[in-house]
């Protein structure tokens, strides 16, 4: 079994970045700076942001879908930042944090959840997968709540 982890499309953002402040209010968005790393997770290169690096703090929609389950919540995304894969591996802000892993299957149901240590998401991730109606995981800071990634299967 192997699995796929994305950052979100950048181009999905940009717009943000040209806005003014009020604009971004309208848009649920803030304009922010990194200040120590980690603590600035972006959601598009799955990396954390460099301390003084410019963030746009937005909320979002993960789970877009017509069930109980549908999820939002703030994420960063980072102007500079370019959406990065990983294949079989677990993306650097996703590596030192506990994370909470939810699997859905493909009607966007919940079918089964794991709690994972900061180093243990690959072998939840798996665990996860060995349940064949689970379509795809999302990925949850375990403290904060926010969306970090969706896991899908390759």
């Amino acid at each position: 079994m192997t699995y796929r982890i994305a950052g979100l499309d950048a181009d999905a953002f940009q717009h943000l970045f040209d806005l003014t402040d009020a604009a971004l209010a309208d848009h649920d968005a803030i304009r922010v700076t990194a200040t120590h790393a980690p603590g600035f997770p972006c959601r598009i290169s799955l990396r954390d942001a460099q301390v003084g690096e410019p963030l746009v703090l937005v909320h979002h929609v993960s789970h877009d879908v017509a069930t109980p389950y549908r999820s939002a919540y703030a994420i960063y995304v980072s102007k500079a930042a370019q959406a990065e894969e990983f294949h079989d591996a677990i993306p650097p802000v996703m590596q030192h944090r506990p994370l909470g892993l939810r699997g859905f299957d493909a009607a966007g149901m919940l079918r089964g959840a794991r709690l994972a240590a900061a180093g243990d998401a690959d072998a939840a991730i798996r665990d996860l997968f060995a349940d064949a109606a689970i379509a795809y995981i999302h990925a949850h800071n375990a403290a904060h709540g926010c969306f970090v990634a969706k896991v899908e299967r390759s």
